[in-house]
C-alpha cells in the first residue's frame, strides 16, 4: 500500500497544473459547503432560539383537543386543577427540564376609553414565565421589564394604533366559559414588540388578574410551556413526557393530554426544514463537482498513459494492482482537496466570528450571526468527498486494468 501511495503521488505531480486545478475545485467545493452549513445552521439555531425563548417555550402541554381549536382560544378546553397537579408532578420527576410556566390564554376587548379593539391575552406568573422564555423581557421596548398584578404588557400594534403609552389606564373585557361578561382596569406596564414582525396582538397580564376577569374560582390553565436544560434533547424529553402522561385517559380511552414540541406549534419550522433541504442540495452539488472533476482527471490520465499501462502490464503487473494504482490517485486527490478545504473553511468561519455580522429578524434588531461547525459535519463532508473521489476513479481505473498489453504498447 505504501508503494502504491508513493506511485500515485508521483503520478499526480507529473501533471501539476491539472492536479492543482482539480484539487482547487474540490477545495472550493468543500470550503463553500462548510461555510454554508455553518452559517445556515447558525441562522436556523438563532431563529429557533428567538421563537422558543421569546414566546413558545421548547415544549407545550395542553388538554386533548386544545391545539386543534387554538385559534379560538377555547376556555372549555382548559386544564383543571387536578390535571395541572398531575402534570406538575410529572414535570418535577422528568430530568432535563429547567423551568415551566402555566398560562391562561383568552381573547377579549381592549379599550382606552375612546376606542375599542380585540386583543389576545396570555395570563402568566411572571417569575415562572421569564424563566421559561428568558428573552421575553427583551421584547419590552419601553416601560419596566417586569409585570405585577393590575398591570398589562400590550403589543406595539395596539400602542401605536390607539395611542396608548406606558402608565395609561386601559380596560380589558372578556367573556368567561359560562357566557358572562366581565371587565377590569389595568395600568400599562410596558410595550411589547412582536418576535417576527408587525401584526402581533398578544398581550400579557398576571395570572391572578385573569382569574378575576374570567371569574375563575380555581385556576384553569390553557397550556403549560416547558423549557429544557439541553435543547438537543428536545425529542427524547418529549417522548418521556408523552410516556409519563399517557396513563391519563379520557372516557373514550384516548390520552387526556397533548404534548407538542415547538415544531408542531410554529410555522417557522417549515422555514427550518427549507434550510435543511437547501443544505442537502448544496451537499449534492459538492458530490457532483467532485465526481465530475475526479472522473475527468482520471480519464485523461488513462488516455495519456496508455503505453505506460501497457508496459507495466507486460512485465507482469496484475490488473488488480493497476486498478488500485489509479484508485489511490483519485483517493489522494480527494483527500488533499478535503484537507486544504477544511483548513480554509475553518479559517473563514473563524474570521466570520471575529467580524460578528449583525442582522435583523422581524422586530429583533442587531442579532449577531456566529457561524459554527460541529465535528460530525466535518466528518460527514470529508467522508462524502473522499468516497466520491474513489468512486469517480473506479471507471477509469477499471478501464486501465482491462487493457491488453500488446494493443496498449502499439498506441501512439
Amino acid at each position: 500500500m505504501g508503494k502504491l501511495l508513493k506511485i500515485a503521488i508521483r503520478n499526480l505531480f507529473r501533471y501539476k497544473r491539472r492536479t492543482l486545478l482539480t484539487a482547487s475545485i474540490i477545495t472550493l467545493g468543500v470550503v463553500f459547503v462548510l461555510v454554508f452549513v455553518s452559517v445556515s445552521g447558525s441562522f436556523k439555531g438563532m431563529m429557533i432560539g428567538q421563537i422558543t425563548d421569546s414566546m413558545l417555550g421548547h415544549i407545550q402541554i395542553h388538554k386533548r383537543g386544545y391545539v386543534a381549536s387554538i385559534d379560538n382560544l377555547p376556555l372549555d378546553l382548559n386544564l383543571n386543577p387536578q390535571a395541572l397537579k398531575k402534570i406538575e408532578g410529572v414535570l418535577h420527576e422528568v430530568p432535563g427540564i429547567e423551568a415551566y410556566s402555566a398560562r391562561i390564554k383568552f381573547g377579549g376587548l381592549f379599550s382606552n376609553f375612546v376606542e375599542t379593539t380585540n386583543v389576545r391575552l396570555n395570563a402568566v406568573i411572571p417569575e415562572k414565565e421569564f424563566k421559561t422564555v428568558p428573552l421575553l423581557p427583551s421584547r419590552i421596548s419601553s416601560g419596566e421589564k417586569d409585570l405585577k398584578e393590575g398591570e398589562i404588557l400590550i403589543p406595539s400594534l395596539l400602542s401605536r394604533g390607539m395611542g396608548v403609552k406606558v402608565g395609561d389606564t386601559v380596560v380589558v373585557i372578556a367573556t368567561n366559559k359560562d357566557g358572562s361578561v366581565n371587565g377590569k382596569k389595568f395600568v400599562v406596564r410596558g410595550i411589547l414588540e412582536d418576535v417576527t414582525g408587525p401584526g402581533g396582538r398578544d398581550g400579557y397580564i398576571h395570572l391572578k388578574d385573569a382569574r378575576d376577569v374570567l371569574r375563575m374560582e380555581e385556576p384553569e390553565i390553557s397550556e403549560i410551556a416547558v423549557r429544557l436544560k439541553d435543547f438537543d434533547k428536545l425529542h427524547s424529553v418529549n417522548a418521556v413526557l408523552l410516556n409519563r402522561l399517557s396513563g391519563e385517559v379520557t372516557k373514550q380511552g384516548k390520552p387526556a393530554f397533548e404534548v407538542h414540541t415547538w415544531e408542531k406549534l410554529s410555522p417557522f419550522f417549515n422555514i427550518a426544514n427549507m434550510i435543511d433541504i437547501m443544505t442537502f442540495f448544496i451537499k449534492l452539488m459538492l458530490i457532483a463537482v467532485v465526481l465530475i472533476s475526479i472522473m475527468n482527471v482520471m480519464i485523461m490520465s488513462v488516455y495519456e498513459r496508455v503505453r505506460e499501462i501497457g508496459t507495466i502490464a507486460a512485465i507482469g503487473t496484475l490488473p488488480g494492482k493497476i486498478l488500485s494504482m489509479f484508485v489511490v490517485e483519485g483517493f489522494c486527490l480527494g483527500l488533499g482537496g478535503t484537507i486544504i478545504g477544511i483548513i480554509i473553511g475553518l479559517v473563514i468561519i473563524f474570521v466570520l466570528n471575529l467580524v460578528k455580522i449583525t442582522f435583523s429578524f422581524g422586530r429583533q434588531q442587531d442579532l449577531v450571526l456566529l457561524p459554527r461547525i460541529i465535528p460530525s459535519d466535518i466528518l460527514v463532508i470529508s467522508i462524502i468527498v473522499i468516497a466520491v473521489s474513489v468512486l469517480a476513479s473506479l471507471q477509469p481505473a477499471f478501464k486501465a486494468s482491462r487493457m491488453e498489453p500488446i494493443r496498449a504498447l502499439r498506441s501512439v
